[in-house]
Parts: C-alpha cells; structure tokens; sequence
C-alpha cells in the first residue's frame, strides 16, 4: 500500500508546495507585465491553475503576494556569499569587483520585483512597509563590505564607515543599475565595470586600476566567475 511520502515529504506537502510556487509565479508575471493595481486575483489564479479562493488562503491575496515577493529577492543567497566572499579577500579593487559582479546579478535575476515594488510603494502602506524591509537587509550588506575596506585600510581618509557605506549605495543599491541598464540603455556588463570603476574611484584612497566599459579585462571576473567558491 503505498503511504503518500516521497523521501519524507507526503504528496499533500509537495502539491501545496507546488501550488504556493505556482500562484508566486503567476503573481510575478503579471505583476511586471500589467502592474501591480492592474493585476486581478481571478488572472493570478487562472495563470496559476487554482481558483481565486486558493490565492487569498495560500499567499494572502495580491499584498501577501508581493510581500512574498519582496522577502524571495531580499533573501537571496547572493548577498550573504558575497559578504562570506569578501571577508577572503585581501585586495580592495577585488572586493569592490566582486560587490559589482553580484550586485549586476541581483538585478538580473530580481530587477523586475525591485521595480514593481518600487513603483507600487508610494501608493500602498503594505507595499512601502515590505520595500522598507526589503531595502533595510539590501543597504546592510554593504556594512561588512565597508567594514573589510576600513580593515584593510583601503578607505579614502576622509571617509569613516557610514559615509563608505552612503558611497556603496550609492553606486550599488537601487539607482546604479536603474539608470545605467534601465533608462539609459547600457548592457548590464557595461553598468557593472563602470560603477566597479567609479565606486572603487570613491572610496579608496589608493586606486590606479582602469576598467573597460565594454569588455572585462583579464583579472574581472563575470558575476558567476566572482561568486565561484
């Protein structure tokens, strides 16, 4: 008789698992694609394959959606290894690679959460509470980042650790990438060398390493390449 577990995990558990990834998708497709007030939970749950009431008791309806949303890409494992990676790292222009390299990945793989949350924020108290979460995990990773700079002694002297964490943001949090890729039409390889280059530029007091715009030089690595263990 068969017993409804599959390596400890019964059929029920899988389905409603599948089901949770299901809705999640759809919510995302259509949320980038229409918007966030344009989406209906009916469209969520027919592109999910369930029906309406399965979308408010499984993900909370449309805000529990995003919400979801917004914890997946502030979670992702990208950060904590770039942090793990950089504390290895003895050579700043390295680290600051290696914070663009996975910085450009973050917004390739989750550009499209960021930009819908970002847009849906000032409009929903929900919203700008799960962007403000969201946006508070994202700048305190680049603590360590600053932190492994100081420790090195690599900081411009005029710069204590909240103002190389401002300058981190700003060239790696949200605008970076929005107006390099997004509004001024850059590939995502040219945003990334030319803010390594720049922030690099900022912050440490003895750089002297030129980036190409277009083309990785042979000791810059791909996002993939900087994460490699």
């Amino acid at each position: 008789m068969a017993s409804g577990h599959t390596g400890g995990v019964s059929r029920r558990d899988e389905y409603a698992e599948a089901t949770r990834r299901a809705i999640v998708s759809a919510a995302r497709q259509l949320f980038c694609e229409q918007g966030y007030f344009a989406t209906r939970v009916d469209e969520i749950a027919a592109l999910a394959r369930v029906a309406p009431a399965t979308v408010y008791a499984v993900a909370g309806g449309k805000q529990g959606l995003l919400r979801t949303l917004a914890e997946i890409w502030s979670a992702a494992p990208i950060i904590t290894t770039m942090i793990a990676r950089a504390q290895e790292l003895h050579d700043p222009v390295a680290i600051l690679r290696l914070v663009a390299a996975s910085c450009r990945s973050l917004r390739e793989d989750f550009g499209d959460i960021i930009r819908v949350l970002r847009t849906t924020a000032p409009h929903e108290k929900a919203v700008s509470e799960s962007l403000a979460i969201a946006t508070g995990k994202y700048r305190q990773a680049f603590v360590p980042i600053g932190q492994r700079l100081s420790e090195l002694g690599a900081l411009h002297e005029e710069l204590d650790l909240g103002q190389a964490v401002d300058v981190l943001w700003f060239f790696f949090g949200y605008s970076g990438f929005l107006t390099l890729h997004e509004e001024n039409g850059w590939s995502f390889q040219r945003a990334e060398h030319w803010l390594c280059r720049e922030a690099s530029r900022a912050l440490l007091r003895d750089f002297h390493v030129a980036l190409p715009d277009d083309q990785p030089s042979a000791g810059h690595p791909t996002a993939a390449q900087s994460l490699e263990v």
